[in-house]
């Protein structure tokens, strides 16, 4: 199985081949230029694996929670391509993407989603190396975060990056552990759709595929802020 993916929903731009388990990885802080870097360093993964968009099985994206714009730039990308060689699409949520990065039992996602808000999900491990959703997605200030049973979650995530100490004290002595400095890659993304490719039903044509939006309100009146 050969799954392509992109992930453009942060400040960084990364693309990813997945050759059954064998992971080719590309990756560089965009800032604003995801649009820019993102067809190259494809080109320069299937240059450097002889391989051509017509030997790829499926294509991935992070279809976010994250940035408008990032969502949108690796969607529309992913469609183009998917359109131009007739390949299966499937759209990965990134808060998944960084759980699978780290890969232990139980993990609260919680990014940055800017105005003092963060995308929070939390889920477990279980059969199949697949994710069990213990709480949906969602959008909330830091003190607001679903609270959750247990105390061996592991946090990660820049919303734990940012908000560290109010994360810390509401779920106290819940947390086990916090890792920072991780963010949605396209080496997970390429992982998750591997997986979810060999179940048709998580497999999306070109044209329904979509960014996953939680906030509908991107931006505050002067008087709101």
């Amino acid at each position: 199985m050969k799954i392509l993916a992109l992930e453009t929903s942060t400040e960084f731009c990364s693309a990813a081949l997945d050759l059954e388990g064998q992971s080719f990885h590309k990756e560089e802080l965009a800032e604003r230029r995801h649009s820019e870097i993102l067809l190259p360093m494809i080109d320069a993964l299937l240059s450097e694996t002889g391989l051509n968009l017509q030997q790829i099985d499926a294509i991935g994206f992070g279809a976010g929670p994250g940035s408008f714009t990032g969502v949108r730039v690796a969607c529309g990308v992913a469609q183009g391509l998917a359109y131009a060689s007739e390949l299966p699409i499937l759209a990965i949520n990134t808060l998944e993407a960084v759980a699978q990065q780290l890969g232990k039992p139980n993990i609260i996602v919680a990014l940055d989603a800017r105005m003092n808000e963060i995308y929070h999900a939390a889920y477990s491990k279980y059969a199949n190396h697949e994710w069990k959703i213990i709480s949906e997605p969602t959008l909330c200030s830091p003190t607001h975060a679903p609270l959750l049973e247990g105390n061996d979650w592991i946090g990660c995530g820049s919303g734990f990056d940012l908000y560290t100490q109010q994360l810390s004290e509401h779920y106290q002595e819940q947390l086990h552990a916090i890792h920072t400095g991780i963010h949605p890659r396209a080496k997970e993304i390429a992982q998750l759709a591997a997986l979810k490719f060999a179940s048709s039903p998580s497999v999306t044509d070109p044209i329904n595929a979509a960014p996953i939006y939680l906030r509908n309100k991107v931006a505050l009146k002067e008087s709101e802020r």
